[in-house]
């Protein structure tokens, strides 16, 4: 099942378009989508009996899938072999900042430039379904809504100079892209083996499988709960693998006029124009 933000409003994507979940359960479940994932249970076992008119759609009109979060939780160092090419050691516990919420845009927004040292970073991103407190690994995909497509994009010179305290680098506007859409765990063979690409005017950049990450997403959902409430609709950035721009010799970064294109298998793609500030 694949659930988007269209226009503001829940929605089910389906083979030939979109079916307005308001409009089709009337008004049982949406438009809002916070709302849905307040009562994720309650939908899931409603979802097959959605039925309605589909209608096409614009790529343009979507928008994040989880547009309020509380909290959006990002992870470092969380690829092997992105830790190598940094030069550092992978943690022994998740390595953890946040993004806020203010940052989160759409999988076609525009990102708008901080400076001359803005990075990208494919990574794949969680979405809660459920309240989780203190959940064992085993049980964490119980906690899990679906998956979605992100971009941590970072500023590293900003990220740096505040002493390597990463949030307020990588949280200006536009900075946390998510999309296309939600997709469920149902929807995956195996979801801790996931390939997952970034590209720059068509050159790759990034090009690896989730099955490098250090901690998978049952153990970030365990580790993460013992210290804080996720809740209903709250965001997990799980790392980015190796191939960052920080990391390359000579380094390179976005620049105005690129084209950023992101994908993972089973889910889907963005693609964000790089503009420069307006101010």
């Amino acid at each position: 099942m694949r659930i988007a933000n269209l226009n503001g409003r829940a929605t089910m994507i389906v083979e030939d378009g979109a079916i307005d979940l308001a409009n089709a359960t009337n008004g049982r479940f949406g438009p809002s989508l916070p709302e849905l994932y307040e009562r994720w249970d309650e939908f899931v076992d409603a979802a097959p009996d959605v039925a309605g008119p589909s209608e096409p759609f614009s790529s343009s009109a979507l928008g994040p899938p989880s547009p309020a979060p509380r909290q959006i939780v990002a992870i470092g160092l969380n690829y092997a072999r992105h830790a190598e090419e940094t030069g550092a050691t992978p943690p022994s516990i998740p390595a953890v900042f946040t993004k806020f919420p203010s940052s989160l845009s759409g999988p076609f927004d525009d990102i708008v430039l901080s400076g001359s040292m803005v990075d990208w970073e494919v990574e794949l991103v969680v979405v809660i379904g459920r309240t989780a407190d203190y959940v064992a690994a085993k049980d964490a995909w119980d906690a899990v809504a679906g998956f979605t497509v992100g971009q941590d994009i970072s500023n590293r010179k900003v990220q740096y100079d505040a002493g390597a305290q990463f949030s307020l680098g990588k949280s200006y506007r536009t900075f946390a892209p998510t999309g296309p859409w939600l997709v469920t765990l149902d929807e995956f063979e195996d979801p801790n083996d996931l390939g997952l690409r970034c590209s720059i005017d068509g050159e790759v950049v990034q090009d690896d499988s989730t099955s490098d990450m250090v901690f998978d997403v049952p153990h970030l959902i365990e580790e993460l709960s013992k210290v804080v409430s996720l809740s209903p609709g709250d965001l997990i950035f799980t790392g980015t693998p190796a191939g960052v721009g920080m990391a390359r010799n000579p380094q390179r970064f976005l620049a105005a006029g690129e084209t950023l294109t992101t994908e993972i298998e089973g889910i889907g793609t963005m693609v964000n124009k790089v503009v420069a500030p307006a101010r």
